[in-house]
């Protein structure tokens, strides 16, 4: 074994590694015998692909390599196809129509009101009874105004489109009673989102088609609602969080029931369309994943008695939960294995993975292993995150150095981080660096109280579960808090800025189209966020001042170190110039900084060259700032001011 400094030392998970071997993985389906998920290609730019694997394993790409089977419905997109009786129905990102392919034919062109993307489409459903799909439609052609979301119905026959629900600023999860008399939906409003509080409706479908009887099932205000799904014999079931956690109920004679109540939760926020947490394998049994302190399991539940069942399993985390008689699909993954699709047989329990996001097998003695961390944070509490200790089997760090430590912070912020082997923290810690991936106050995974810590307070409690788990780490010996980093995407890029302006802690930062500037961010984004600060900040412009204090460019005289900044230039959800007026600051006050801008990105990195320039960018950035040496050479970006 070598002695070699912290960050300095030769791994095999290299940046190209990671770009060339990995896709990623969501929306399984199943369809009679066959099996189809999406496949997310970065050596593709990006492009997604549905994939059909038929019951003797043999696997087919769906959509030709002229269409990227991808939404813009939300801008976050999800529910990007539908497949009934093999036939697959997709949104083409290019111009956002929706396409008919049947088998091995060209796709075609099925919605006709509108030739461009002024309207998208969304969650589609098969109303098989009268020859039409039922979807989330998002209508951007009044430039005057936001755009319209509606529920609508598209005819299989010659696409003619009507809405069937409207009125309410959002909708989603339309969802077609199993005889087709019944349709459930979901629905809220400014400022809420849907893990704030939404609404659960159904209606009776007349003969024409539309809907007549609209009926409020549950939710409100304060009530967040999340996948319905009607059983095989009708019955209405749903996830709720009104006692505090997202827990499974239904609807049966006007009274709603809950059918395993626990301190755990049965949902994750709707940021995309498409989710299930939980499905039917038969009229008596539902297979359902949850998750407790950040860790997600498997289960089963008797519709009958209730009785809940945990599923032993190795799997840290699961979603995407499709069932049929027998068998359970979904992606998952864990602590060493990365995410793939998943089949298993529910009478041994055994799993089959269909797809693994990556072709390689790395060394397990090269993988660092995610450990659960509780930590002491602000005002008595506790906040959560998982720690990775740098390891390489061929390399050890010097007797008397401390790791250097990267805090990570993921998006949303209403999101959460999973302890699932990701070659991108693998990256760093195959390299010497330890890493601390934190769910901080508003992170999902604990419970509505813990979700609502950030309410009011976000750019101070994210902070602050950051700055406390670095020392928390520094005070157990297993950091070097002179050489401590973070960094972030989206509103985890805020997060890092905000740690980095308003904080004395951490010695260097990267920000991944993060923002800066609160006010800007709310005068200038899309329709389903643009009231999401009046929860996390403040309603605007009411409370300007808080938006004025919590933004990162009005205080840049407080930065004090140097900072990287990735963006993609197409990016609708954080414009570029949330990161260009950041550069610019630290460029005058001359603090090393460095800009790195991707022509045709949008919010998050989909090119496999834009992933490896990033990763590489971040690693080299470090090395200038702290002075270690690279083993492997990297591309370099240019750092002003250095």
């Amino acid at each position: 074994m070598t002695i070699a400094p912290y960050g300095s030392w030769k791994s095999p998970i290299t940046s190209d590694l990671i770009v060339k071997e990995i896709v990623g993985l969501s929306q399984p389906r199943l369809d009679g015998e066959d099996t189809y998920w999406i496949e997310m290609r970065p050596s593709e730019q990006g492009r997604q692909v549905i994939v059909r694997r038929s019951r003797d394993g043999a696997t087919t790409d769906i959509n030709p390599a002229e269409f990227n089977a991808r939404t813009r419905v939300h801008e976050y997109g999800g529910g990007d196809y539908v497949v009934h009786e093999g036939v697959v129905y997709f949104s083409n990102f290019a111009d956002q129509q929706l396409y008919r392919q049947n088998a091995d034919a060209a796709p075609q062109r099925l919605s006709t009101e509108c030739s461009d993307d002024r309207l998208r489409y969304a969650d589609a459903v098969v109303d098989d009874a009268r020859d039409r799909l039922i979807c989330v439609r998002e209508d951007h052609r009044q430039k005057d105004r936001e755009a319209q979301n509606t529920i609508a119905a598209i005819s299989l026959n010659g696409g003619a489109e009507s809405v069937l629900v409207s009125g309410n600023d959002f909708y989603s999860s339309p969802r077609v009673s199993p005889d087709g008399s019944r349709l459930a939906w979901l629905t809220w409003n400014h400022p809420n989102m849907p893990w704030d509080g939404c609404e659960l409706w159904t209606g009776e479908i007349k003969a024409g088609g539309s809907l007549q009887n609209h009926k409020l099932i549950a939710g409100g205000a304060r009530e967040s609602i999340f996948q319905p799904e009607w059983s095989p014999d009708g019955i209405l079931y749903f996830v709720s969080d009104r006692t505090g956690w997202w827990n499974i109920y239904r609807s049966a004679n006007g009274l709603v029931e809950c059918l395993h109540e626990m301190d755990a939760e049965f949902a994750l926020p709707q940021w995309v369309f498409g989710l299930s947490t939980y499905a039917f394998e038969s009229v008596d049994k539902i297979v359902c994943a949850f998750v407790e302190k950040g860790i997600w399991k498997l289960g089963t539940i008797d519709t009958r008695t209730r009785q809940f069942d945990r599923i032993e399993t190795p799997f840290s985390e699961i979603s995407f939960v499709q069932a049929a008689p027998g068998r359970a699909i979904f992606r998952a993954g864990g602590p060493a294995e990365p995410f793939s699709i998943g089949e298993m047989d529910l009478t041994s329990g055994k799993t089959k993975l269909l797809r693994r996001a990556t072709k390689i097998d790395i060394d397990a003695s090269y993988i660092s292993e995610p450990q659960p961390v509780e930590f002491p944070t602000e005002n008595g509490l506790t906040a959560h995150g998982f720690y990775y200790a740098p390891k390489n089997r061929d390399f050890a760090g010097p007797p008397h150095e401390k790791p250097l430590l990267l805090v990570k912070s993921h998006g949303g912020p209403t999101s959460a981080t999973i302890a699932v082997l990701m070659l991108t923290i693998q990256y760093w810690t195959s390299r010497g660096v330890a890493v601390l991936d934190v769910n901080y106050g508003g992170s999902t995974g604990y419970g509505r109280e813990y979700r609502e810590r950030l309410n009011g307070n976000w750019g101070i409690v994210d902070v602050d579960d950051c700055v406390n788990g670095a020392k928390f780490l520094a005070a157990r010996g297993e950091a070097d808090q002179n050489r401590s980093m973070i960094d972030g995407g989206s509103a985890g890029g805020y997060t890092t800025l905000c740690a980095l302006t308003f904080r004395d802690y951490f010695k260097a930062g990267a920000s991944y189209f993060g923002v800066s500037d609160l006010e800007a961010l709310e005068k200038d984004t899309h329709k389903f966020e643009s009231r999401y600060s009046d929860n996390l900040v403040g309603p605007y412009p009411e409370r300007r001042d808080l938006y004025v204090e919590r933004s990162p460019i009005n205080f840049t005289d407080r930065l004090s170190c140097p900072v990287i900044f990735f963006q993609g230039l197409e990016d609708k959800v954080v414009p570029p110039n949330q990161a260009e007026m950041m550069v610019d600051a630290l460029r005058q006050k001359g603090l090393p900084v460095a800009y790195v801008a991707f022509a045709g990105e949008q919010h998050g990195f989909r090119r496999a060259e834009n992933i490896k320039r990033s990763l590489d960018g971040e690693l080299y950035f470090y090395s200038r700032v702290f002075g270690f040496e690279l083993v492997d050479e990297v591309e370099p970006v240019e750092i002003e001011n250095l």
